[in-house]
């Protein structure tokens, strides 16, 4: 993914997980859907594959999901 294919995603603190900012970006419908993507390898945190969706993301990190239609986010602090 190129820099301009990511929308910003406002988070309120320093930092969320990874299960919480795919729900919040609309990426996964729910904890399960989260879940299955991060255990399918098809989640991409800063261009690499993420398989932790308890894994720690802070403002600039940048978060994907291969194969969906829909574009990544970059985290911002709100």
């Amino acid at each position: 993914m190129s820099d301009e294919t990511y929308e910003e995603l406002p988070i309120r603190d320093d930092m969320i997980r990874l299960g919480q900012a795919l729900k919040l970006a609309n990426l996964a419908e729910d904890g399960h859907d989260a879940k299955t993507l991060v255990s399918e390898g098809r989640v991409l945190v800063n261009g690499a594959v993420e398989t932790r969706r308890g894994a720690q993301l802070h403002p600039g990190d940048t978060v994907g999901v291969e194969g969906s239609e829909l574009p990544g986010v970059r985290l911002v602090a709100e």
